[in-house]
């Protein structure tokens, strides 16, 4: 914490972090200017890594998640500031988990959760070594898998979200691994207005979260 601050935010921090046993410094602000990149506010936190869940986790805790599942399966999104974004919006959506390929995929570094501002902590995610047969592993157990792609057959919005469904987003350039959608039961556009080809995968992740959150009342 920034030594001096006697503002009504500042001790609600103070007061927050104690009550949650996390131990409290304070600092002279050029100290603090010299911890992060950006704007701190007056407050820094010091945490551990976010570590992830595994395969076995997701078959240990897939009898305790709640039906309809709502999941997001991110197939090789490589930008850390993407992969936050998407993070944030999931946690925004209340997903019940996040896939993430061992490989081809960006790391949960500072960046990115920099730009899940606070999302990734709150989300179960799950690295997996082999997508395709996490996928399959998924339909087995009644989820609806629909990919996401300029050349979708169907509209988004001409899509039932309501059942157990895992929302594919491919990667930023490429899309989906060819693999990945012919996995897929549905793969839906967003259609474009304008003289772009597509929006950014972030975007897309969330209009679709939150066209399945609509579509659940």
């Amino acid at each position: 914490m920034q030594r001096g601050r006697r503002d009504r935010r500042t001790s609600e921090v103070v007061s927050a972090a104690r009550a949650s046993g996390i131990r409290v410094e304070f600092a002279e602000r050029q100290w603090l200017d010299g911890r992060v990149d950006g704007k701190h506010q007056g407050v820094v936190a010091d945490c551990h890594d976010l570590a992830l869940a595994d395969e076995k986790d997701l078959e240990a805790r897939w009898a305790e998640l709640e039906e309809p599942l709502l999941l997001l399966v991110l197939d090789g999104i490589t930008d850390p500031r993407n992969l936050g974004a998407c993070l944030r919006s999931a946690n925004a959506a209340g997903v019940d988990a996040v896939l993430l390929p061992r490989r081809r995929s960006a790391p949960l570094n500072e960046a990115a959760l920099k730009a899940a501002a606070g999302g990734a902590e709150g989300l179960f995610i799950v690295e997996v070594s082999n997508l395709a047969r996490r996928l399959e592993w998924l339909k087995e157990r009644g989820v609806w898998v629909i990919g996401a792609d300029g050349d979708g057959e169907a509209p988004w919005t001409a899509t039932d979200f309501k059942a157990n469904c895992a929302i594919v987003m491919g990667s930023e350039g490429e899309g989906m691994r060819a693999l990945t959608r012919k996995l897929c039961d549905q793969v839906v556009r967003i259609p474009m207005q304008g003289t772009v080809a597509s929006l950014n995968v972030s975007v897309a992740a969330g209009i679709l979260l939150f066209e399945a959150v609509r579509q659940r009342g």
